[in-house]
């Protein structure tokens, strides 16, 4: 009985720092979600994002943001993408997306591919450093910083390395839901084809449905679907890039020489599909054979809500605007790039959706 009091007490002290940078992610989503329901227009998720930037930057927060704050953050940032991401899966059925027919599901793929091989190609372009390109494609390409923490998992990419992927993914989906619903007339899209433009262009499904709902009903139900059809190759595209992030690790190992070796092998090698991607593939499974009472599956948008939000403002709460601007201006203008890369191939797939 005794030998488990130093247990508890070890645990007390090693959460006791997080709680006060938890308190503060939770207070954020919970202000993120009053202002969203105040303001339909702004996503709740970009909402959080905004407000960690904020905190960071303004006088009276930041030595918090970087002090008593800091740990609590970090973990969110973390851990709750993670969990965020598994209570994602309950939002998609593949019933819904078989009823889009093979052919408007091939051309979505097909977006979401050469979204992934040009943003990537642009990265590599700018000469951006370590991962970025990767998780600016994987953001990009599929939904947003949901899929940055993925990949980063994945790929073991420093926290700090998150930070401007995470940036520069909510100031592109923040300049489409402005700008995105001021070209549909120009460009002659009806309700139906404006919304599958969103769905397959927009990064996030927050964004997504910011964008779409201002062309009507038709409009955000297309988006919608269309969105979360991209959102199902989450789990293919990461468990291809933990297979090749194992190879390369083995790789190195086996030409290593001496020390070096004993040091590669030592690294753990990333699983080729994580826990959490497999969690996300088991609520698909269960929304899709419809064993889960609308009641769990409302519980379950709540709590992907509050973990991606407090994973969100934990990751926004790094982004230091001086930093940003001095070391951000190339990657910024390449993501510009890629969102106007993107926008176009998902104009071409809705006139071949049309065809």
């Amino acid at each position: 009985m005794n030998a488990a009091v130093p247990i508890w007490e070890k645990l007390a002290a090693s959460t006791r720092p997080l709680v006060p940078g938890l308190a503060a992610a939770l207070l954020a989503v919970v202000v993120s979600l009053v202002i969203h329901t105040a303001v339909p227009m702004l996503p709740a998720m970009t909402v959080a994002v905004v407000l960690g930037i904020a905190a960071v930057n303004l006088p009276g927060s930041a030595s918090l943001c970087a002090g008593p704050w800091r740990a609590g953050l970090n973990f969110a940032g973390k851990h709750f993408m993670r969990v965020g991401i598994i209570f994602l899966g309950l939002k998609l059925s593949l019933g819904d997306i078989l009823h889009l027919g093979w052919r408007t599901v091939a051309l979505v793929v097909a977006v979401v591919m050469l979204s992934f091989a040009g943003t990537y190609a642009l990265g590599k372009l700018f000469k951006l450093e370590g991962d970025t390109p990767l998780l600016i494609a994987t953001g990009f390409s599929i939904c947003g910083a949901s899929a940055i923490g993925a990949m980063a998992a994945v790929r073991g990419t420093k926290h700090s390395d998150t930070v401007l992927p995470v940036a520069l993914v909510t100031l592109c989906g923040t300049l489409a839901i402005g700008v995105l619903p001021l070209l549909m007339h120009p460009l002659g899209l009806t309700p139906l084809a404006f919304g599958q433009w969103v769905g397959a262009g927009v990064h996030d499904v927050g964004q997504v449905v910011a964008t779409a709902q201002t062309a009507g009903s038709v409009a955000l139900s297309a988006a919608i679907i269309i969105k979360l059809t991209r959102v199902v190759l989450l789990a293919p595209i990461v468990g291809v890039a933990g297979a090749f992030e194992r190879r390369r690790l083995t790789t190195a190992a086996n030409r290593a020489q001496g020390v070096g070796a004993d040091t590669l092998t030592e690294r753990k090698s990333p699983p080729i599909v994580p826990v959490f991607v497999i969690g996300f593939l088991a609520m698909i499974a269960l929304r899709t054979l419809g064993w889960l009472p609308a009641g769990a599956i409302e519980i379950g948008s709540v709590a992907q809500d509050v973990f991606l939000g407090a994973a969100l403002f934990g990751l926004g709460s790094s982004v230091r605007i001086s930093a940003l601007l001095r070391t951000g201006a190339r990657a910024t203008i390449m993501a510009l790039c890629a969102w106007a890369l993107i926008a176009t191939l998902a104009f071409g797939a809705v006139h071949l959706m049309s065809a």
